[in-house]
């Protein structure tokens, strides 16, 4: 059965990233760094166009070189400075991948609570019966049915960023380990963490 889960605020880029304590920055000052390279943690500003419109501006911090950015986006930024502003394009195949028509399915009525208000355009958040915890968005809804497009709101989309570098410290060995940053443990989890503390 799908368990619809309130809709919490998108990301757009980041998959664990988090925002450090500026008190961590502080204890790290005699060791930041100046060019972005694999292992360390790097704090950006972004803005992100998609189709000529502003979706999304904001901070950004991540472990550099283990995959919790989108590749279009990581890539181009080995290398940076601090201080660097960057015009970033990331076609859709190094984003979030080409929109597939096999991921568009019709589910029951039946799956989703009786009081739940399904709204067509509108993305919620899905768990299926082994538990697993998905995106997906009503495109069309019957009497006894609701087609659900499970791409992700991005897919088959070119992105537009523009970047400013802010800062570059050295990823410490537990962070390294981990593979992403992760600070209070799951507490400071926007959303179930699923395969483990973010």
């Amino acid at each position: 059965m799908l368990a619809p889960f309130p809709h919490l605020q998108s990301v757009i880029i980041m998959r664990r990233a988090r925002t450090t304590p500026h008190k961590e920055w502080r204890n790290m000052e005699e060791k930041l760094l100046d060019t972005i390279q694999n292992d360390h943690v790097v704090q950006i500003a972004y803005n992100l166009n998609v189709d000529g419109e502003e979706v999304e501006s904001d901070l950004l911090e991540y472990l550099h070189g283990h995959g919790n950015i989108i590749p279009g986006l990581e890539q181009p930024l080995t290398g940076a400075k601090v201080g660097d502003k960057l015009e970033v394009i990331a076609k859709a195949a190094d984003a979030y991948g080409e929109f597939d028509p096999n991921s568009v399915i019709t589910v029951s009525r039946e799956s989703f609570p009786p009081d739940f208000e399904i709204r067509l355009g509108e993305a919620m958040r899905l768990r299926d019966a082994a538990g697993h915890i998905f995106q997906g968005v009503a495109t069309a809804i019957a009497e006894d049915s609701v087609e659900l497009d499970l791409n992700h709101p991005m897919a088959g989309k070119d992105l537009r960023f523009t970047v400013s570098v802010l800062a570059i410290r050295p990823a410490t060995d537990e962070e390294k380990s981990a593979g992403h940053l992760h600070y209070g443990g799951c507490e400071s989890c926007s959303s179930d963490c699923g395969d483990g503390c973010c």
